[in-house]
């Protein structure tokens, strides 16, 4: 376009929609690094099984809750970081020593402790502890329970992972309408949509070492959709708090809830279904075989 005086230079606004395209991956690298030794740590206590892996996720549980008691401003009462420590350690113990049935009563008598020991948000600070205590009773019963037990939980490894990873680059690449703006602004439907196929194949390309089924394949759609339903539902959390992330464990991660929100909702689905179809004590094997 031209004027009287030569060339006419388009207004800046114009040049808004292609800033707005420009990928933004500037947290990549402390993402990879990060992710790298976490999926190293995780991998590695998987396979070796025993104490290691116990000893892992009882840790990532402490952590939750020391994080979900932060978020509510009650990092400083030690009263109620003791107690749901306390009922953690205790299930996670009684999980490993073969007395199941105390595990779930004592991660509520932890949460009611929790509450009552704090003056501000009880029930919300109650539930922080069966939160987090759901992680490593969920994985210690798919590790454990039966011969299938290191598949079902490298499967889920693979389902999320491979949800989250393809999530991230989905959005950011392809971009699109905001999945629920108003509580994650970043996500979009074309990054969950590009994250749960995935995480389903990876899920069932992991399995086919142990003659895997194509029933994986929509288990593992509807376990990445948990997953990112675990994800937004601890953005709402942080919403309502008013913070960005849990903590600052995690270079590029933020905390160890930010990281562990989707694996933790996966991980109690899958327990739950292996449970439902096959019992307490073979898990794995209502999970993975069909």
């Amino acid at each position: 376009m031209t004027g009287p005086t030569g060339p006419i230079e388009a207004p800046a606004a114009s040049f808004k929609g292609e800033r707005r395209r420009r990928v933004d991956l500037s947290d990549l690298v402390p993402r990879v690094l990060s992710g790298i030794v976490l999926v190293g740590v995780a991998a590695g206590t998987a396979l070796a099984g025993g104490p290691s892996f116990a000893l892992l996720w009882w840790l990532a549980a402490l952590a939750i809750h020391w994080e979900w008691q932060r978020l509510l401003c009650a990092g400083r009462d030690a009263g109620r970081l003791i107690a749901g420590a306390a009922a953690i350690t205790i299930a996670v113990l009684a999980n490993l020593s073969g007395h199941d049935v105390w595990t779930l009563p004592v991660l509520i008598a932890g949460a009611l402790a929790t509450g009552l020991l704090g003056r501000n948000l009880p029930l919300t600070s109650g539930a922080g502890v069966v939160y987090a205590g759901l992680l490593p009773l969920a994985l210690l019963n798919l590790r454990n329970s039966d011969s299938r037990g290191l598949e079902a939980v490298l499967w889920l490894f693979a389902v999320v992972w491979g949800t989250d990873i393809m999530a991230y680059f989905g959005g950011r690449l392809i971009g699109g309408p905001k999945l629920w703006r108003r509580v994650s602004p970043s996500k979009t439907w074309s990054g969950f949509l590009v994250g749960i196929g995935s995480g389903s194949l990876a899920g069932l390309a992991v399995s086919t070492g142990w003659g895997a089924h194509w029933p994986l394949l929509p288990l593992g759609l509807l376990a990445g959709i948990v997953a990112q339903a675990g994800d937004l539902f601890e953005s709402s959390l942080k919403r309502r708090f008013g913070v960005k992330d849990s903590s600052w464990l995690i270079p590029g991660h933020g905390g160890v809830m930010d990281r562990l929100d989707g694996f933790l909702a996966a991980a109690v689905f899958g327990a739950g279904f292996g449970l439902l179809r096959e019992g307490v004590h073979a898990s794995a094997a209502g999970l993975m075989t069909w």
